[in-house]
């Protein structure tokens, strides 16, 4: 890898002559494969293969190295959201996240969130009974975004498409913070050639400004006393160390120390006028891409605690009533622990929402672009209530709901390819949860001849061929 003349020089005064001749060659070296398991769906004990000191990401509960790359487009657990592809160093927000937020019920932003890594492991580590909103400001990637949080499947989710300027009346509103803000990249060279190429000086520039302008935005809407968790995927100090302290003195920031033991082998501050904590991700030093991550507690104030009331959005117009308390008493019923969730109606849609967040959740509609909120339910077509494909993705989905019909791999893939679906004679008719391995996979309407296939258009799998060699997550007994 021909690296920037001036990144090369640049980071060799940082690091040194040692150091930085032992990155140059980790960024020529093979990059690492690594998921996260979704343990909602897919038990850890499940998974007793992986459970070796070489398999582990030390930093995470649920995150494990592959010998090999799977083929991830053909493997439906992947599409079912049995586990997410994630580079191994950002799972250590993960250790952020538990050893300052503990059991506490919490509201948290993950602000720039797409495509969904750091939002689905956040609401993984999240304690029973938060909310999780993520939000992303490009349009098409917020889809995207709410795909993946779709196929992890936990309700206590909002997904909004909103600048971070947006959030100014959201004052106090949450108790974390995490700003993976938009950086020059330096981390991601040996996973992609094409930051290599966009990357110069003045792009470092630029971005160190805008991050500060994004945390200038977000700041008032984090509680005092809440956390703020920065990261980048970069290594230079002025978009890190130099972010840091001055979000310290901007705001009277405290920032936090993480415990971190060390044969981990991270790097912490790299400016010599003074120490504060940071935790910085080498390649040649740990077995993942370039990362970092420090964590900032707002100060305390005497501030009034700002309430949200429930209540509609005075901002959108009201749907017109077209769906009956039957149709909406019908998936409540679909629902395990129903009483939990109100069951929401929006035009022909119907969703439900953890009933102890409506009054957050109708502030964030007042104030932003919501994409999805909860877990949605069912499309009224006249008197027919069709399930959602989110409703088979959800942890949530009462196992006695549907009738349940296992397919093989090869109906599998047809059915991710929204192909038609035979199901045997003995399958009943009407709407159907196809299973794979004994997981969820999506809905089908069996009239007998033919399933009529219930998997979103734009999520389809569209290649029509198969690979030669096909290699995908294995069970423990398989």
């Amino acid at each position: 890898m021909d690296l920037p003349v001036f990144f090369a020089d640049h980071t060799r005064l940082l690091l040194g002559d040692e150091e930085y001749n032992k990155l140059a060659d980790a960024l020529n070296g093979e990059q690492p494969v690594s998921i996260r398991l979704n343990e909602e769906k897919l038990p850890d004990s499940s998974f007793s293969l992986f459970h070796t000191s070489s398999r582990r990401v030390p930093w995470s509960s649920t995150g494990f190295y592959l010998d090999r790359r799977l083929t991830f487009t053909f493997d439906p657990l992947f599409h079912a959201g049995c586990y997410y592809v994630q580079e191994a160093s950002s799972m250590f927000v993960e250790q952020a996240l538990k050893q300052y937020i503990g059991e506490t019920p919490s509201v948290m932003l993950d602000l720039c969130a797409a495509p969904g890594g750091k939002s689905t492991h956040a609401r993984s580590v999240l304690p029973v009974g938060s909310l999780l909103v993520a939000n992303e400001v490009i349009r098409n990637r917020s889809q995207i975004l709410a795909e993946n949080l779709t196929k992890w499947g936990h309700p206590g989710v909002v997904v909004t498409n909103n600048d971070p300027a947006d959030f100014a009346d959201l004052e106090g509103f949450f108790d974390v913070i995490l700003t993976d803000v938009p950086c020059s990249g330096e981390g991601m060279f040996r996973k992609d050639p094409v930051a290599v190429s966009e990357w110069s000086p003045e792009n470092v520039e630029i971005c160190w400004q805008r991050q500060r302008r994004i945390i200038s935005d977000i700041w008032p809407s984090l509680k005092p006393g809440g956390l703020l968790i920065y990261s980048t995927c970069t290594y230079n100090i002025k978009e890190n160390e130099r972010n840091i302290r001055w979000i310290r003195d901007e705001f009277g920031a405290e920032v936090l120390p993480v415990d971190v033991p060390g044969f981990w082998n991270l790097t912490g501050n790299l400016i010599d006028d003074e120490y504060f904590p940071v935790y910085r991700f080498f390649p040649h030093r740990t077995r993942g891409e370039g990362f970092f991550l420090a964590v900032l507690r707002k100060p305390e104030e005497d501030a009034m605690q700002v309430r949200y009331k429930s209540g509609t959005n005075q901002n959108k117009k009201k749907a017109a009533p077209t769906v009956s308390k039957e149709q909406l008493s019908a998936a409540r019923a679909w629902l395990l622990s129903a009483e939990d969730y109100e069951v929401l109606s929006n035009g022909l849609n119907i969703t439900a929402f953890p009933k102890e967040y409506l009054a957050e959740l109708s502030a964030l509609q007042q104030n932003l672009r919501v994409i999805q909120a909860g877990v949605a339910l069912a499309e009224v077509k006249g008197k027919d209530l069709i399930p959602s494909h989110a409703l088979a993705m959800s942890t949530v989905l009462s196992c006695g709901a549907f009738p349940r019909e296992e397919v093989s791999y090869e109906q599998a893939i047809a059915y991710l390819r929204k192909e038609a679906i035979v199901l045997p004679d003995t399958a009943p008719r009407g709407y159907v949860l196809l299973m794979y391995k004994n997981v969820p996979l999506g809905f089908v309407k069996n009239i007998g001849n033919r399933a009529n296939n219930l998997y979103p258009q734009e999520w389809r799998i569209r290649s029509g061929y198969l690979p030669e060699e096909i290699l995908v997550l294995q069970h423990q007994d398989e």
